[in-house]
């Protein structure tokens, strides 16, 4: 073979091998991008307003298992808008292939849904918290939906209102503040309240009014009731601290402070300062640090396979988590622990809150 047919030849099989590399380059870049994402899935905590002192330290927590997993974690904020909530964890899941772990309180009940089938279409795995619709469960989009948690709103919103009615001595006026009436905790909290009053019949619920879990508008509603009523108002149920905290500032503003006891729920920094000062009358806390590191927990371990959702028990699908009382009796204890310095968790102890499976 002379020097020109050698040249020919190894030509030819030059171009041939390039062409080959070429539509492999093409197929390879025509693959799903889910098979190139990164190994290690992105944490992601969807909630409602930083500006809320109770998520503002859910984020906490979510960045405190992160940090411990070694994970990047995002939190995406819908603002108390629905629809920016959702566009939001789909455009999260389009960037990162699906490869991700949502926990997420969704701003409204039927949020939830949308939310989910997303993350199953998408093969992420998602964590719900408070809301979802009744007839939606994770065992339907298993492995996807691993488990929604709630804490017992009835429960806690007759515990509240008793210690309330003791606080005022067993008779009297009360005004009532609650949360977004379409969302469960609402619903359960002012459910309590009613079994309460309804055990108490010295009790007389003046008004209630939602203040949809803001206190700008518990402090201008509380205003207006303190107008309307007076000195007949003896005490303020609240369904969450920061609506109690606007209604403690419009009781400031009257020179009631201390003097007209309040109750809430959740335990945010404001409200166990005015625990320790007499103001709040007690709060009820389902520990939002536990519950943003948690959520991304349970998800995570679940995602790189470390248990199966499907051989869970139906107590580690669809949970009541613990929650715990701080009245003046162990507010100081509970301040130095977990307000003072940052909650120590045992983020392998998945389970360890929970108190039996959901009613239905």
């Amino acid at each position: 073979m002379n020097e020109q047919d050698k040249f020919a030849r190894f030509g030819r099989v030059n171009r041939r091998t390039l062409m080959l590399g070429a539509t492999a380059g093409l197929a390879v870049a025509a693959l799903p991008k889910r098979l190139f994402a990164q190994t290690a899935p992105t944490l992601v905590t969807s909630i409602r307003s930083l500006s809320n002192p109770y998520h503002a330290v859910w984020k906490q927590g979510a960045e405190a298992y992160a940090k411990s997993a070694g994970l990047e974690h995002v939190t995406l904020v819908s603002e108390g808008n629905s629809e920016k909530g959702i566009a939001d964890i789909k455009a999260m899941l389009a960037k990162t292939g699906g490869n991700m772990v949502l926990n997420s309180d969704p701003n409204d009940t039927p949020d939830a849904r949308p939310i989910v089938e997303a993350c199953a279409k998408a093969g992420a795995t998602v964590v719900t918290q408070w809301n979802k619709p009744a007839d939606l469960h994770p065992k339907d989009f298993t492995p996807n939906y691993v488990s929604h948690i709630e804490f017992d709103g009835i429960a806690s919103g007759k515990q509240i209102a008793e210690i309330l009615f003791k606080a005022i001595g067993g008779s009297g006026g009360i005004v009532a503040l609650g949360g977004m009436i379409s969302t469960t905790a609402a619903i359960e909290r002012k459910k309590g309240l009613d079994e309460a009053l309804a055990a108490n019949p010295n009790i007389k619920l003046l008004d209630f009014q939602v203040a949809n879990w803001k206190s700008t508008e518990a402090f201008d509603l509380t205003s207006n009731l303190l107008t309307r009523f007076g000195d007949d108002i003896k005490g303020i149920w609240a369904a969450n601290d920061d609506m109690g905290v606007g209604a403690l500032e419009a009781l400031r503003a009257e020179d009631l402070a201390g003097k007209v006891p309040i109750v809430g729920v959740d335990g945010i920094k404001s409200a166990v300062d005015a625990v320790r000062k007499g103001e709040f009358a007690c709060t009820v806390t389902s520990d939002p640090f536990w519950q943003g590191g948690m959520g991304l927990a349970i998800g995570y371990n679940a995602h790189i396979k470390k248990f199966d959702p499907a051989k869970e028990p139906p107590e580690h699908r669809e949970f009541y988590g613990k929650a715990l009382l701080i009245s003046k009796e162990n507010v100081e204890e509970y301040y130095k622990t977990n307000v003072e310095s940052q909650p120590t968790l045992d983020w392998n102890d998945l389970w360890g809150r929970v108190t039996g499976a959901i009613r239905t």
